[in-house]
């Protein structure tokens, strides 16, 4: 096929999912759903056109995480970090931890899969996605108690470093089994990719906001196209420096989102629709590299997993993080555990082994992708229910007292 047919094709595929997407949020459905069920029905075969690069696929959904983990720091206030750094920060890192730990025991049990098998498998579901946990909660229009919404969303925008660390190291093991790293070098390697990735992101976020604000350009849709230049410096020079390009992308988007003073209104609609578009892109090329026919497959393998994650695995996870936390309420506690939202992050991450040659790796994409399906419907559906189950919905009244200044 010719890049122009290609291109033509894409335009199509994302044409359509933006149709589909104002539907879509009435019935409270996240987009990734919409613009992945299109790609499940125009590739592999249905109408004669037949896609499998996993390569690409993964070439493509790395740099698309990119752009909305960058998009999500930029739309994140310094103010919400204050609030959640603490619980999101230990949920974001630790939790991931936890979580990848028990959901290898749980497959082990149940799979009898080698153990570094497991815990990749559990290091790629560990994280939720911040595109799945805005979204259902901006359809829903859902505000909650003791800034539990603000807990989740940073959770979620955070979460993806630790997971991107676990799935590369544990990929390399698989790959490699007899060079298994003493504890003390994954902990240097550790340590480097976060310092790194905070420094080098931190700098040139900096400079961006310094020279923005100083040097006034006269025209204003200059102002969102060097944004967007030094985020691509930040994020894919601290990846050459050796830090995590994830945690750079998100970090580089809090300082400039919160430093630019001039023209932000604007270079947030470009960027917010730039966001847009990587996620049609990522959601198109997965539901195209997904082959139905061997999803039903692992139908039936998927769904004990799956329901295990929802309550064994993430409530564990978090009841252990949230022991330090005494004075959060069992409610917001129970809530947490109960929302740990999935959605094309995980299916990312399971195209690097898969894109490393691993082998019985692409039974572990479909597995996933039946994991996010279940997780979207579970998870996403029990929000709003839960939520005014434990009494955590703040009402309008209650939010308008609660955004007055103390």
């Amino acid at each position: 096929m010719s890049f122009e047919l290609a291109l033509l094709g894409f335009a199509l595929l994302i044409a359509i999912g933006i149709l589909l997407h104002h539907p879509s949020r009435n019935l409270g459905l996240p987009s990734l759903l919409i613009f992945m069920a299109v790609g499940l029905v125009i590739g592999n075969g249905e109408f004669g056109f037949v896609y499998d690069n996993l390569q690409l696929t993964s070439t493509v959904g790395a740099i698309a995480l990119n752009i909305i983990v960058f998009v999500g720091g930029l739309n994140t206030s310094t103010d919400n970090i204050k609030v959640a750094y603490r619980e999101g920060g230990v949920l974001s890192s630790f939790g991931v931890v936890i979580s990848t730990i028990a959901f290898a025991v749980i497959i082990y049990l149940l799979l009898g899969l080698p153990p570094i098998h497991c815990l990749l498998f559990g290091a790629v579901v560990s994280s939720t996605d911040a595109a799945a946990v805005f979204s259902i909660l901006e359809s829903k229009k859902l505000k909650l108690k003791e800034k539990t919404d603000t807990i989740l969303e940073f959770e979620s925008a955070t979460n993806d470093p630790v997971a991107l660390i676990l799935v590369v190291l544990l990929t390399e093991l698989a790959l490699a089994p007899g060079t298994m790293p003493s504890l003390a070098s994954i902990g240097i390697d550790l340590v480097l990719q976060i310092t790194v990735a905070l420094v080098f992101a931190l700098l040139i976020g900096k400079l961006c906001c310094w020279l923005l604000n100083r040097i006034k350009l006269g025209e204003y849709g200059l102002i969102p196209v060097f944004i967007l230049a030094c985020a691509i410096l930040a994020t894919y020079g601290s990846e050459q420096l050796g830090g995590n390009i994830l945690l750079a992308s998100y970090v580089v988007g809090v300082v400039i989102g919160n430093g630019v003073e001039r023209g932000m209104e604007v270079s947030r609609h470009f960027l917010n629709s730039l966001s847009w578009v990587a996620q049609a892109l990522l959601f198109i090329v997965l539901g195209l590299q997904i082959f139905p026919q061997e999803l039903l497959q692992v139908l039936v393998q998927s769904l004990l997993p799956a329901l295990l994650l929802i309550v064994v695995a993430r409530p564990l996870a978090v009841q252990l993080c949230y022991l330090p936390f005494r004075q959060a309420s069992w409610r917001k506690r129970l809530f947490i555990s109960s929302i740990g939202l999935k959605g094309a992050t995980p299916i990312v991450f399971a195209l690097i082994p898969a894109a490393a040659g691993l082998e019985e790796a692409d039974i572990m994409i479909h597995m996933v992708f039946f994991i996010v399906i279940i997780s979207i419907f579970v998870q996403g559906g029990a929000i709003e229910p839960l939520a005014k189950k434990l009494n955590l919905k703040l009402e309008e009244q209650q939010e308008s007292n609660e955004k007055q200044p103390q």
